[in-house]
């Protein structure tokens, strides 16, 4: 008996200090997440949220997009970077942003950062596209803006991801052909109101109404009102009149940067009979680019209609 019980225990310290020893040699095992390990995606910073959602779109699972302005009821023109985006950027590897001096504040943001930090990969959409300070800034209205970017994304994605290239190409093509109802509804308006009259409080939406082939009216004043500046007395009468005289089908506003003289307008635009279309400058909550795009449209073929 003596001997059986020495046997056991020495049995049990045997299997105790080989346990130790498998636990001592044999790396840690963390269940099923260690055989599946994410590969780390590709930090982007977007300035514009329809930016964003392009470069998410076309990157799928490998890539993290934050965008910067994304609050369609604020004011873009009025909003200041954060330490915080500063921070984030630091870390990104591609920054996309719209261009053309619409982000005044963005130029203080890339001088304060330190470049050293992370290589970094800027896409211009401004310079993609052939435009400088001074011209129109809301690209994203120019039909041709979305599939250059898209393409200009899509190489950036292949040369940083070269492994992925071939779902790339088919998250490419895909995005394009979303755009065609968009195209379609374009030269829809075109055919039937190319040559109407229109007016705007600022000039948000020129490049789409001028692919229609719309008749801009006011411009000037437009420009003022985007520039921060007071239109001229005969400007202002201008455009009172054509809204008066119903010399125009259609009032244009942007419901984010409205002041005195946008609701002086939209008033007389409701006296008058003349019909309005609200347009922003951010993608709505909810909205994909495209939604967003055809709601629009479809508001100013109602307006047109009368």
């Amino acid at each position: 008996m003596r001997y059986k019980s020495l046997r056991n225990r020495l049995m049990k310290r045997l299997i105790t200090t080989a346990a130790s020893l498998v636990a001592l040699y044999m790396p840690p095992l963390t269940g099923i997440a260690a055989c599946n390990v994410s590969p780390q995606t590709i930090q982007v910073i977007a300035v514009e949220n329809f930016y964003g959602e392009l470069v998410q779109t076309l990157g799928g699972p490998y890539v993290s997009v934050k965008s910067i302005l994304s609050n369609p009821n604020q004011d873009p023109h009025l909003f200041e970077a954060s330490p915080s985006i500063a921070r984030e950027y630091a870390s990104a590897q591609l920054l996309i942003y719209n261009g053309a001096n619409y982000n005044p504040w963005l130029p203080k943001l890339l001088s304060g950062s330190r470049e050293n930090q992370q290589p970094h990969t800027k896409i211009v959409v401004a310079d993609l596209i052939g435009k400088k300070p001074g011209d129109n800034p809301h690209l994203w209205y120019l039909p041709k803006t979305m599939p250059t970017v898209a393409r200009a994304v899509n190489a950036f994605l292949i040369q940083t991801d070269p492994e992925h290239k071939a779902d790339y190409a088919i998250r490419l093509t895909k995005f394009i052909n979303s755009l065609k109802p968009i195209n379609q509804k374009i030269a829809e308006l075109k055919q039937c109101y190319q040559g109407v009259p229109v007016t705007a409080t600022e000039p948000v939406f020129s490049y789409m109404a001028e692919a229609i082939g719309l008749t801009m009216h006011n411009k000037r004043f437009q420009l003022a009102t985007m520039n921060k500046t007071e239109p001229s007395a005969a400007d202002i009468a201008a455009f009172e009149r054509d809204l008066s005289r119903r010399q125009v089908k259609v009032l244009i506003y942007n419901s984010q940067a409205s002041d005195m003289l946008t609701q002086q307008m939209l008033k007389i635009a409701q006296q008058s009979h003349v019909p309005t279309v609200r347009v922003t400058e951010t993608k709505p909550y909810g909205r994909t680019y495209c939604q967003w795009m055809l709601e629009q449209l479809d508001a100013l073929q109602k307006a047109l209609k009368g």
